[in-house]
């Protein structure tokens, strides 16, 4: 499980590490994914009822939407 974890963790991190030309929307929206994804990672790792892999793919996805209407907040202003 914890070899899993860690292989996803790294993935991400070198999957993003090659995106440097991106706009604000999508640096947002990528960012809100991969902090959704650890963070359904986690939960999915300490929580019984929920694989790590579920919580990695419904915490990127609710990442990635925050991330998105996060920009779209900040371009209002």
């Amino acid at each position: 499980m914890r070899n899993a974890a860690l292989a996803l963790a790294l993935g991400a991190a070198l999957a993003t590490g090659a995106c440097s030309n991106l706009g604000k929307t999508e640096q947002r929206t990528l960012s809100g994914a991969a902090i959704g994804a650890a963070v359904g990672t986690g939960i999915g790792a300490v929580s019984g009822g929920l694989d790590m892999g579920a919580g990695a793919l419904i915490g990127a996805g609710v990442g990635a939407a925050g991330g998105f209407l996060y920009d779209q907040i900040e371009k209002k202003k």
